[in-house]
């Protein structure tokens, strides 16, 4: 496998790779792209640590698993390459943001421009088989993801975590809620947002309000 781990990353991912789940994992991985189509392209697998740096991730936002369709998946969690069609989940993104603090709708679904200002845009699982959802979900993904999410609550303070739907809020027993900010809500998806559990949530404009709060820099969305 391609791997490229950005070195203010590298105290809390590195160790990882030397323990036995890891390695399990990453024969299982390696086999499923030798033989079948797997998304996102190799060298994009760990594409959530390249744009920022672990002293400034501020914001984190956790999906479950890469969009599976063709040539979707960039390896930041909901965000797809360039030109590619927004998925339904996406789409819903932008447009509760269109009205919560009044930015038009991109062009652009790719959102490595949030993960460029903080934003760890991580998924549970980071590797997916072609059309097939959480084909690779329970081959150790998860327990790589949550010592992730440990690490940034315990060695960092005034991180906001933002947990979609009912996958992500699990996520609330790895996050230190005295030292950081967990704002939760259903999840973008069709299903969700059409029964009134997503559009409204404000997540975009309670961020920056916490953030400014912080003295820290407002994200751009």
């Amino acid at each position: 496998m391609k791997t490229s781990i950005p070195e203010s990353w590298s105290p809390i991912i590195l160790p990882e790779f030397e323990k036995e789940y890891f390695k399990e994992l990453i024969s299982f991985v390696t086999s499923e792209y030798k033989n079948n189509k797997c998304y996102p392209q190799e060298e994009a697998i760990y594409a959530a640590f390249n744009w920022s740096s672990f002293k400034d991730t501020k914001v984190v936002i956790i999906g479950q698993d890469p969009y599976h369709g063709t040539n979707q998946a960039n390896g930041l969690c909901f965000s797809v390459k360039d030109g590619i069609k927004h998925p339904p989940s996406l789409l819903n993104i932008f447009r509760e943001i269109e009205t919560d603090v009044a930015i038009p709708y991109p062009e652009s679904g790719n959102l490595e421009r949030w993960a460029k200002q903080g934003v760890l845009l991580l998924n549970a699982t980071l590797t997916v088989r072609a059309h097939e959802a959480g084909s690779h979900q329970k081959k150790g993904w998860e327990t790589f993801t949550d010592t992730i999410i440990k690490k940034i609550s315990d060695e960092k303070e005034g991180v906001v975590f933002l947990l979609w739907g009912g996958y992500a809020k699990k996520k609330t027993k790895l996050i230190d809620a005295k030292k950081h900010h967990i704002l939760e809500s259903g999840h973008p998806s069709p299903l969700s947002a059409n029964r009134g559990y997503w559009f409204g949530n404000k997540h975009f404009s309670k961020t920056n309000t916490i953030l400014k709060n912080n003295n820290s820099k407002e994200i751009e969305w």
